[in-house]
């Protein structure tokens, strides 16, 4: 944890980091991942009964730990989840995400009604944007709200959905048309319970967590669910990810971290050829490696904190901690895979779990071809 001592943290993100990594070991170390999502619903819990999840939100009158989102300690938070435990750390970040744009942009009757429920670990939260035909490609979203007077009609499917079937509540985008594109799509909150709403399939995916595709049909949204004003949408969307893909490249980095920790463990127990697999140069080399890639991403993903915490835009800061983060844990990961030989692969090893982990994080919230555009259209400005 010598990161901590970096100048881009003050002594209460330490504490944080230290108190969070405690709690982490008393309590994730046997977590039950059989039923995820029984798992994720009580994991939820724990970490609002704990407080972690006051961290997630914005407004101390709301259950919040500030005024507005601390981004680094949300890295930290979501880097010492991931290096301890997968879900933990999904359970942990869909409660910011599915909650952002209510932070940013919601009203106050919005931020009562839901946020304290968020915080608490009461209510689970989802960040309903992909459809099938409109991942990347925010523009070509089809799903639609009509406006129908002192409400909106929802029509249309939204896919690829944490903690769908779960969740509460759906911070969901559709096309209202005010303009071509982008700018003709709005943001509702939407209740679970909600007439017209329905859980088309459940998604099963190589590192489990509770997913779904929603169908809306005719599903009523009364005006006063809308985030901000129609229109607004995408806007809202990328000022939510610019908050929480930063904090995807830290979960990228506590699953490296974890990965080179386990690696270190096994080059200096496993024996070999008369002394230990520590003594190859070959895997002194693989182990420096990992740990350049480890702290070249550490780097990025912390400047990108730090500076949203000064008040500065970092959409390119933001895409290249995302982009730098995920690949460099996938290459770090794979190493310490290699290291460990075929116990590696071994379903129910550390190693193993972590491939899973890592590898969808590369497409979530933007994937790296993604970041690359971003990175090169904000070079050109």
């Amino acid at each position: 944890m010598e990161h901590l001592d970096w100048p881009f943290f003050e002594d209460k993100h330490r504490r944080l980091a230290s108190d969070l990594d405690a709690w982490c070991a008393a309590h994730l170390a046997h977590v039950d991942h059989s039923d995820v999502d029984v798992a994720c619903k009580g994991l939820v819990k724990a970490l609002g009964e704990a407080g972690w999840l006051k961290h997630a939100i914005a407004g101390m009158s709301l259950g919040g730990t500030a005024d507005v989102i601390d981004t680094r300690a949300i890295c930290l938070l979501r880097e010492t989840l991931a290096r301890h435990d997968g879900l933990a750390d999904f359970a942990f970040a869909m409660q910011g995400l599915g909650s952002g744009a209510i932070s940013l942009a919601g009203t106050e009757e919005q931020r009562q009604r839901y946020l304290p429920r968020v915080a608490r670990g009461e209510a689970l939260a989802a960040f309903a944007l992909s459809e099938p035909d409109a991942g990347s490609d925010v523009a070509a979203m089809r799903c639609e709200a009509i406006d129908d007077g002192d409400s909106y009609l929802l029509n249309g499917d939204k896919t690829w959905i944490s903690n769908g079937g779960i969740a509460d509540f759906y911070v969901v985008f559709a096309r209202t048309g005010e303009q071509p594109g982008a700018r003709g799509i709005s943001a509702f909150i939407v209740d679970a319970d909600s007439p017209g709403l329905e859980i088309a399939e459940r998604i099963d995916v190589m590192a489990p967590h509770p997913l779904a595709t929603l169908h809306f049909r005719g599903c009523r949204v009364a005006r006063s669910q809308r985030i901000g004003a129609a229109g607004e949408g995408f806007k809202i969307a990328m000022r939510t990810l610019d908050v929480f893909r930063t904090s995807v490249a830290a979960a990228a980095l506590g699953f490296g971290r974890r990965a080179l920790q386990e690696g270190l463990a096994q080059a200096k127990s496993r024996a070999m050829f008369g002394g230990h697999l520590a003594d190859l140069p070959l895997a002194q080399a693989k182990l420096a490696d990992m740990a350049c890639k480890i702290d070249s991403a550490a780097l990025l993903v912390y400047r990108a904190a730090w500076l949203r915490d000064q008040g500065k835009a970092i959409t390119k800061e933001a895409a290249m901690a995302k982009l730098v983060a995920t690949e460099n844990a996938q290459q770090v990961i794979d190493s310490a895979l290699q290291l460990f030989g075929g116990r590696g692969v071994r379903v129910g090893e550390v190693l193993e779990s972590l491939y899973r982990e890592i590898r969808p994080l590369r497409i979530y919230e933007g994937a790296s071809e993604v970041q690359q555009l971003i990175i090169g259209r904000e070079l050109l400005k």
